[in-house]
């Protein structure tokens, strides 16, 4: 670790990017804070469904992929040192990813997710109707086929959350929760952040990293960063072990196995502001989908539901970098439906970034003060 060189960084947001980041500022030296409205790691982070690959990175820009792929390389590393520091296990482990295929399919992915993985160098198999049953007993019989990518890893995010808090405390770097920020002051190169209790922070650098409330904060600040929420709904159901052995994701929805016999359900996409609760037809909906998909599953037991804000951007990608004109204040916000996954990736660049590292690669698609381009396929849904 180096020694610590005084640089006072205030994190606003403690989700996982948010926590992960203070961590990895803290083991280069710095001397981190984060700032949470509510409870830290409550929001999206804990309620997605930890699927550690890009979601249909075919549609994204290859960049995209770039970063993610230099973010999932960190896993490994990541879950150790977590399980050394604290004995909580992230339950980080591969399950591969497979996309079933139907006739009545409303987009077909097949030729675009075969060209990007062998861009990519993505082990990818194609599997015929009875190879995909034989993979997944549970799936319709309607299925034409399927690609199942084998090296395609999740993790538990409420766990790596857990570890995250745990490691942060042994570390003594302060999470202050239930302070919700209200403005920004800057002087003599460096911040006063202002809290709604009438207490303030005084900060050398600001990482802006609170999720879907990023947008909202931005405007506090001077800035305009359009970063929406985007609900997503999940419902949790419980079978035997091992009755689903791979992701299983499709456009209408995803199955997540658990080693437990967990199996979570996803996700809506609801552009409806910071509406909260779960909503009985979309449970329905999601429900009738996973039947018709996979009905070996019509038996397994419902648990429960949970929903979550996702940080939308109007193109699906993530803003990470410095604000022009604004020296010392960073965003890493708008992560979208691929917060997890870029999660280390983005603690380990932009506390580099923060304490004075140039970025080892172009990182111009994902500047703060990017065109604003909505793209219907993978941005915002419709209202």
């Amino acid at each position: 670790m180096k020694q610590n060189d005084g640089k006072r960084v205030a994190i606003i947001g403690g989700g996982v990017i948010g926590c992960l980041t203070a961590l990895s500022l803290h083991r280069l030296g710095a001397a981190p804070v984060i700032l949470e409205k509510g409870s830290a790691g409550r929001e999206a982070s804990w309620a997605g469904a930890g699927i550690l690959c890009p979601i249909h990175p075919w549609l994204y820009p290859d960049s995209f992929t770039r970063l993610i792929e230099d973010s999932l390389a960190l896993y490994p590393e990541l879950s150790a040192m977590l399980l050394e520091m604290t004995g909580i296990s992230v339950q980080w482990r591969t399950t591969g990813l497979l996309i079933p295929f139907f006739e009545d399919d409303r987009i077909h992915h097949h030729d675009d997710a075969l060209a990007w993985s062998a861009r990519f160098g993505w082990r990818v198999e194609e599997l015929d109707a009875a190879q995909t049953c034989a993979h997944e007993p549970t799936i319709s019989a309607q299925v034409s086929g399927s690609l199942l990518w084998p090296d395609v890893g999740q993790v538990r995010n409420p766990r790596l959350l857990a570890a995250a808090r745990q490691a942060l405390k042994i570390c003594r770097v302060p999470v202050r929760e239930q302070s919700e920020v209200i403005g920004l002051d800057a002087h003599n190169n460096a911040y006063t952040v202002r809290l709604a209790d009438g207490g303030s922070i005084e900060a050398d650098d600001v990482l802006l990293a609170a999720g879907s409330w990023s947008g909202e904060l931005s405007r506090l600040m001077g800035l305009q960063l359009p970063v929406e929420p985007v609900k997503g709904q999940i419902v949790l159901l419980k079978d035997e072990p091992g009755r689903v052995n791979h992701i299983i994701k499709h456009d209408d929805a995803y199955m997540v196995p658990r080693v437990d016999g967990h199996i979570l359900v996803g996700a809506s996409m609801e552009r409806v502001g910071f509406q909260t609760g779960t909503t009985d037809a979309v449970v329905d909906q999601l429900l009738a989908a996973t039947y018709r998909i996979t009905p070996g599953l019509k038996r397994a037991q419902i648990v429960q539901q949970w929903m979550g804000f996702r940080p939308g951007s109007p193109d699906g990608m993530p803003y990470l970098g410095p604000v022009d004109g604004r020296p010392g204040l960073w965003v890493a916000s708008g992560h979208y439906r691929n917060g997890v996954a870029l999660a280390p990736g983005t603690a380990d660049l932009m506390s580099r970034w923060i304490m004075g590292e140039t970025p080892p690669s172009d990182l111009s698609d994902f500047r703060v003060n990017r065109p604003v381009v909505e793209k219907d396929k993978v941005g915002f849904p419709a209202v």
